[in-house]
């Protein structure tokens, strides 16, 4: 089957596995939680810490100053309380910028405190928090997801605030990593004049690609160029990148190293690596997973991916594979579906051979040649189809062992028992090339004027034996009408007629299907 696919990037990208859906699901559910419920507090909370250090190395020893920080310790010692402390280097201590800032001391002062009042040992028996002053807003499971943020861990949120936006950005846009890296604050994606004959108009990110940048020459341009066609952005990529606006001056990178490496232990300008972008969205697992523990979501904790670890360069696999296949529930929210389509059928096909729309052509053969392995093995149990197409797909799915043979094994994502089953079969012209391609040869791909994919419940319908008696069987709510109870109203009466419609479709069905020696005949 790889004979018909189009041919592999030199860089593997088509050979880069999507993330398991049961990875991505909750990943994506925690980026997108951390963005939209969380950034207020997290921001708040991040420049409540900034004013506190600032305020504790602007003051000034005085004898008010230490007469505060003496009554401030001389209360936590006379009543046995926690000290606020901090973890530095690896062993707890007083937090003392924090006490300072509190009570107006100078840090020689707190730490001279510190010592003389042995709470540099003590703090190792009498940790305790260093509440900041910042209202909770944010809900996690209708509650607040925090009492208070902390001092000591508002470096921490803020650190994973920016790695949920990348994840966000990079997942539901298809970017690549350094096209993400390299959005800038303020005129990357600005807000869409009014227009009365569309006012529901889209946000479009202005990006700079570097991977396929070229001068006349055909030489690699090192500094990119800016992206001919921008991205659609739908409405958890525009918070994304307003919450970022919020934590990098105007006209910056939005992921600049000066704002999101806290440490500043790298000298110059620019953007945070993919490497360390990498690294960043596993340790935002561990802290989702943290986060989801300590609430009592076990069924909302990130599993590992069996392919190993998430990194950058995946996400753009992944969206392309859940575009082809159209999943209908854990990851792919269907209003996001119908953007991201939007935006390749309008824009991608101009794009290089390397772009996302391959990547679909690719996901798109691979989806239909499962699904039409999984239609000959079902017509191999007996089932029928009906419709105008049903012989015509009985035929083609003949062909689908020898095909699925020559395609590179998927490990196969387990089902969702919390998604109600959409049924077994979804034909397209593209279904039709893949099968006939194995007898006629190559066709055209898609790019060059291919019809879009298209489900056909309305054209085939499959047959199984054993729901024969669930047919005959008269439905619950006529069941509860001859009993003599009064129904639900209008709603009773749509579900009869829509229960009376079914039941004709599947008589119909009945009569006129067709199994795989009637189909091969």
């Amino acid at each position: 089957m790889d004979d018909y696919l189009p041919p592999a990037t030199p860089g593997g990208e088509n050979a880069t596995e999507a993330i398991a859906e049961q990875t991505m699901g909750p990943l994506l559910l925690w980026a997108l939680r951390t963005v939209e419920e969380f950034s207020d507090d997290i921001l708040a909370a991040w420049a409540e810490r900034s004013r506190l250090r600032e305020a504790a190395a602007a003051n000034v020893a005085t004898p008010a100053s230490r007469a505060a920080l003496r009554a401030f310790t001389a209360r936590i010692d006379a009543e046995g309380l926690p000290i606020p402390s901090t973890d530095w280097l690896g062993r707890t201590t007083p937090a003392g910028a924090y006490i300072a800032a509190l009570t107006g001391a100078s840090l020689n002062q707190v730490y001279n405190a510190s010592r003389d009042l042995g709470w540099r040992q003590a703090a190792l028996h009498r940790p305790g928090p260093c509440p900041l002053s910042v209202p909770i807003s944010g809900l996690l499971d209708g509650t607040a997801w925090r009492e208070a943020i902390d001092y000591t861990e508002a470096a921490v949120l803020i650190r994973q605030l920016g790695t949920a936006c990348f994840i966000v950005i990079a997942y539901l846009t298809g970017m690549r990593p350094g096209e993400a890296a390299g959005l800038r604050s303020g005129g990357c994606c600005p807000d869409p004049e009014p227009d009365s004959a569309e006012p529901q108009r889209r946000h479009l990110i202005t990006s700079t690609v570097y991977k396929t940048a070229r001068d006349a020459d055909g030489n690699h341009r090192s500094e990119g160029e800016i992206r001919d066609v921008p991205w659609v952005a739908i409405a958890p990529v525009v918070n994304a990148i307003r919450v970022l606006e919020r934590m990098v001056p105007d006209g910056e990178l939005l992921f600049d190293h000066h704002a999101h490496d806290l440490r500043g232990t790298r000298a110059g300008t620019g953007s945070l690596t993919v490497h360390t972008l990498g690294i960043r969205v596993e340790d935002f697992v561990t802290w989702a997973n943290d986060e989801a523990t300590a609430h009592g979501l076990a069924h909302e904790v990130i599993p590992p991916d069996p392919h190993g670890k998430i990194g950058t360069e995946r996400f753009r696999r992944s969206l392309a594979w859940h575009i082809a296949r159209r999943p209908g529930g854990l990851v792919a929210l269907a209003i996001q579906y119908g953007h991201l389509r939007t935006s390749v059928s309008a824009g991608y096909a101009a794009r290089s051979r390397d772009g996302i729309h391959d990547l679909l052509d690719v996901e798109t053969a691979r989806a239909t040649i499962d699904t039409v392995a999984d239609l000959n093995a079902d017509l191999k149990d007996g089932i029928g189809i009906s419709g105008p197409a049903a012989r015509r797909a009985i035929k083609a799915a003949a062909t689908a062992p020898a095909v699925h043979r020559q395609h590179r094994h998927r490990p196969a994502s387990p089902p969702d028992p919390r998604q109600p089953s959409t049924g077994r079969l979804r034909q397209s012209h593209h279904a039709a090339d893949v099968c006939l391609q194995a007898r006629q040869g190559p066709v055209p791909p898609r790019h060059q004027g291919h019809p879009q994919s298209r489900p056909v419940r309305s054209h085939l319908r499959e047959h199984r034996p054993h729901r024969s008696a669930r047919r005959r069987s008269p439905a619950p709510c006529h069941r509860a009408r001859s009993a003599g109870s009064p129904g639900p109203g209008p709603l009773g009466e749509w579900l009869r007629s829509n229960a009376g419609r079914l039941r004709d479709l599947a008589d119909a069905h009945y009569r006129t299907r067709t199994t795989l020696q009637d189909g091969t005949a």
